[in-house]
């Protein structure tokens, strides 16, 4: 989990995301959860990769293993640290998802947010990330 999240902080110069911000707080926040339900649910996937994208505004957390089982994303059965991760997402006009993954059967957790405009440079002459 610590590998996961200095992973992705080690990403935020390139995503246009302030280091010492709320948001990046929520970033590694949600990496922790995604990573901690790996190990909680998944605890013999031999891989669990994590991953982050920022193309223009949009940052992309994923995170990808490979027990084939989805998780609840939505009412009664979905846990407290699924339910947190969406909160956050939202709070960011974000939001959770999950699809097959593309190298085993597994699956991909991915969670976008909108990059708060306080984070990023206007959109023109924004640098592809």
């Amino acid at each position: 989990m610590t590998r996961a999240r200095a992973a992705v902080a080690g990403r935020f110069a390139e995503s246009w995301v302030a280091r010492r911000s709320a948001f990046a707080d929520a970033v590694l926040l949600v990496a922790s959860e995604l990573v901690t339900n790996v190990l909680r649910h998944a605890p013999h996937s031999p891989c669990a990769d994590a991953g982050i994208t920022a193309v223009r505004g949009t940052l992309v957390i994923s995170v990808e293993d490979t027990e084939p089982r989805l998780p609840e994303l939505s009412g009664e059965g979905m846990g407290a640290g699924p339910r947190r991760v969406s909160e956050l997402a939202a709070e960011y006009g974000g939001e959770v998802s999950v699809e097959p993954a593309t190298r085993h059967t597994g699956k991909t957790v991915l969670v976008r947010f909108e990059i708060p405009c306080t984070d990023h440079p206007p959109m023109t002459g924004e640098r592809n990330r």
